[in-house]
């Protein structure tokens, strides 16, 4: 009789979200672009607001570098999170009246798992920053028709990063997404399969069958994850202003500069174009709470929550 190993459930755990990032790949790829700050001047049609087909081109540009980190993230996560588990469960003094550990376990855990999303959301920065940046090249209508699992989007992308630094631009708003997120779903999940469960064995509806488990579980697990995903949505929302405007803010007159002559060459108001770019240039250097303040004042609370509901929907 075999037994899984920690390896196994390592491989096992990186090839279910490699499977899991390429099926939703395409709704991250369209929420980038909602949430980014040039959706409707890019994915908008001026005069009719009707959205344009350029929204839906190249869903899979960018998902390269994600790949690429997939199992080193998931990797670094699990060894974090039994390392420092197994640590701090040593060092757990023993309460000398009731002989448990003073320190709940599920603190312990909670603990453990909040130290190794860390060091997980350090290795994924990066990729997050590139894929964000693919994902949103613009490409000619006309052009060759794009590959589904085109490079040239990171390729270009990765150009116009100067210094390593950029690339770890958003680690902090990546972090305050994750954490919460965590931090809501699992006791949300194990509060609503509880209730279930509970509530079926009370009303006599309970088979005990193998398949009600998995029914109860998915409806838990999916139900937790959507408010979750929707509750962090602002976060989200900071994270990608800062990850979009991660490239260009080391060289914000040039940009600004480029904006402008790209605005008079296509007969667009000048003066509306530099404010714009100068706001991107303000995000990748401003922290995330004056990007939120920045996106709530200019916005609103609707412009707070941009792509939530496509987060919502593939978390489930």
């Amino acid at each position: 009789m075999s037994y899984n190993t920690n390896t196994d459930i390592l491989v096992a755990g990186a090839f279910a979200a490699f499977t899991i990032d390429l099926l939703v790949y395409p709704l991250d790829t369209i929420k980038t672009r909602i949430q980014s700050p040039d959706y409707k001047r890019l994915y908008t049609n001026a005069s009719t607001h009707a959205v344009n087909r350029s929204l839906f081109r190249g869903l899979y540009q960018g998902i390269g570098s994600i790949i690429i980190v997939t199992v080193p993230s998931s990797g670094a996560f699990f060894t974090t999170y039994e390392g420092t588990k197994s640590l701090l469960t040593r060092v757990n003094p023993t309460s000398s009246s009731s002989g448990n550990p003073l320190i709940p376990l599920p603190i312990i855990h909670s603990a453990a798992s909040s130290i190794a999303e860390l060091v997980s959301c350090f290795i994924l920065t990066p990729a997050e920053v590139l894929k964000q940046n693919a994902q949103m090249v613009q490409k000619s209508s006309s052009s060759a028709p794009t590959k589904t699992f085109d490079t040239a989007a990171t390729l270009i992308t990765l150009k116009k990063f100067k210094t390593p630094t950029q690339l770890w631009r958003g680690y902090t708003a990546l972090a305050a997404r994750n954490l919460p997120f965590t931090a809501m779903q699992f006791p949300l999940y194990e509060r609503l399969k509880s209730s279930l469960l509970t509530y079926r064995q009370t009303h006599h509806q309970s088979r005990g069958s193998l398949l009600e488990r998995g029914i109860i579980t998915a409806l838990s697990a999916g139900t937790a994850g959507s408010i979750a995903a929707l509750v962090t949505t602002p976060i989200d929302v900071v994270k990608t202003r800062i990850m979009l405007s991660a490239a260009a803010n080391d060289h914000p007159r040039a940009k600004t500069a480029d904006a402008l002559n790209q605005a008079r060459a296509q007969g667009r108001d000048p003066a509306a174009e530099m404010d714009r770019a100068r706001r991107a240039a303000r995000g990748g250097r401003a922290g995330a709470w004056a990007v939120g303040k920045e996106i709530f004042r200019s916005e609103g609370l609707k412009g707070l929550f941009r792509g939530g509901g496509l987060r919502a929907l593939w978390t489930a």
